[in-house]
């Protein structure tokens, strides 16, 4: 069975061994040589999976660990496999997993052969013992109930389960390509229906070119941005209720699905898969940047750069987007919506 090991992509340590099904806590410390306060001393915890070739990461500590620069969320775990990349807080300290057939000459360093001494390990009961147990099962985040799409808008969208299968951040590249799920498509651009659609209509115009997120744009994808609101300007034209509803059209600052998306979202949000106060808050306050003031930072500064903090928005209070009357619970302000849609 191959051995697996964690290797710094800024060649800090030493690569460390990762026991085959056993969780290795990781974080601020020697093992690591991280000093930086910010992150936590539990920051992670790993399972490696020798026979299947990839490990699971879970976040433990409060700040963002990143997987593919998709923050992977406290508490949520996700796969990571040999050629991505784990930032382990806030985009920094990054590492890779490799797996390896003959380890007796990796992680040597003159010494000798010996690996990297393991840091705290668990089994999956959290006792303090290695032990060998099942494999830990890869879990998607709550928050990314918009990552898969192509359910009907007019329809009550139920949640489906999520697939072990492949990186839940990846799930937008699957389903552009998929042509059930695929609304409106030339050579520049896709639009996909959100398959957990938090407003009557919501799609998501997504270029086929390869973009990971709002950091990577740049001067030259000011045409291409533009391209997008156009065609997010000819779904709203042609949906039905054009004249009753109101429109935006804006990407998230922290988008939790890899790949650049803008959202084309009707402003009713009469849907059953609105169920959170995150979900709320990312379309309603600023977290939701309309598309014209991200080409216009493009177009300015040529990048386009995320307030920091923009992750507490999601914690605000709940708030009427139309009155601005604060409500205490989901339930409460869809009542609160509906009397907005009656008038």
């Amino acid at each position: 069975m191959p051995t697996c090991w964690l290797v710094s992509e800024d060649d800090r340590h030493r690569p460390i061994q990762l026991p085959h099904q056993q969780a290795l806590i990781l974080g601020r410390g020697p093992e690591t040589k991280i000093k930086d306060q910010k992150c936590s001393r539990n920051q992670v915890e790993l399972r490696a999976d020798c026979n299947r070739g990839f490990i699971i990461v879970k976040q433990l500590g409060t700040n963002p660990t990143n997987v593919e620069n998709v923050i992977v969320g406290k508490g949520n775990q996700v796969p990571l496999k040999p050629g991505q990349k784990l930032c382990m807080v806030n985009q920094l300290y990054p590492y890779t997993v490799r797996f390896i057939e003959d380890a007796s000459t990796f992680g040597s360093t003159g010494e000798g052969n010996k690996p990297v001494k393991r840091p705290y390990q668990k089994d999956s009961h959290g006792d303090e013992k290695a032990k060998e147990g099942p494999a830990s099962k890869i879990s998607t985040p709550s928050h990314t109930e918009e990552a898969s799409y192509g359910a009907s808008v007019t329809e009550k969208a139920t949640p489906q389960k999520a697939e072990p299968a492949g990186h839940w951040s990846q799930g937008l590249k699957v389903s552009m390509q998929d042509p059930k799920m695929q609304v409106y498509k030339d050579e520049k651009v896709v639009v996909i229906k959100d398959k957990y659609p938090k407003a009557r209509y919501h799609w998501l115009v997504l270029p086929w070119e390869s973009i990971s997120s709002l950091k990577a744009l740049r001067a030259d994808h000011c045409e291409l941005l533009k391209h997008m609101q156009k065609v997010g300007d000819r779904m709203i034209k042609h949906c039905p209720d054009a004249q009753k509803l109101r429109f935006r059209q804006g990407y998230h600052a922290i988008p939790s699905m890899s790949h650049v998306h803008l959202h084309v979202i009707s402003q009713d949000f009469d849907s059953p898969c609105l169920k959170t106060k995150k979900h709320w808050n990312s379309f309603t306050t600023d977290y939701f940047i309309d598309s014209q003031e991200i080409i216009a930072k493009l177009e300015r500064d040529g990048k386009v750069s995320v307030k920091e903090g923009m992750g507490e928005l999601l914690k605000l209070p709940l708030c009427c987007h139309v009155c601005r009357k604060q409500q205490a619970t989901i339930p409460k302000l869809k009542d609160h919506l509906k009397t907005h849609l009656l008038s």
